[in-house]
């Protein structure tokens, strides 16, 4: 079966940066619900389009096509008072922007009393280097397609 609108597609995935350093390699497969659902980054969707299962691909991404370029507007520092105890750096902590949206930051810093967040994804501002390997291909049910993800092994649990 060829990779088309509302297939499912398991895939091997690999993330590295511009110089070949490893960022991140799924031990598990990962599977998405093809057709412009916002998965999975759209240049690798639009290279994955026609495919069958064994293709691989390796391709790079500039940040704009992969996790975006840096908002630097995205970085905040806070008093530590405002934190529970325990704050280290590396944590993750969910707030929210001036309209009410969650947003996850990352803390980055801390100095004093001062703790410095970050809400830009981690590999914001890089190139990236992306190897797929497609596992399995099959028509997607009608409740994955509702939702727009892919149920099951690999894919959203509910």
């Amino acid at each position: 079966m060829k990779i088309e609108k509302n297939t499912a597609v398991t895939m091997q995935l690999k993330l590295q940066d511009a110089n070949g350093k490893s960022l991140a390699s799924n031990t598990q497969p990962m599977a998405y619900l093809h057709g412009d659902y916002d998965n999975i980054f759209p240049k690798l969707e639009a290279a994955l389009e026609g495919q069958e299962v064994g293709f691989k691909i390796t391709m790079e991404l500039a940040a704009e096509d992969a996790f975006g370029l840096r908002d630097e507007a995205l970085v905040q520092t806070i008093p530590k008072s405002q934190f529970p105890p325990g704050v280290k750096v590396g944590g993750q902590l969910e707030g929210r922007d001036e309209n009410g949206t969650a947003v996850e930051f990352t803390v980055v810093k801390i100095k004093g009393d001062k703790v410095l967040l970050d809400a830009n994804h981690p590999y914001a501002g890089m190139k990236l280097r992306v190897t797929v390997t497609v596992l399995d291909v099959r028509a997607a049910s009608a409740e994955e397609i509702s939702h727009g993800h892919v149920h099951g092994a690999h894919g959203h649990e509910h």
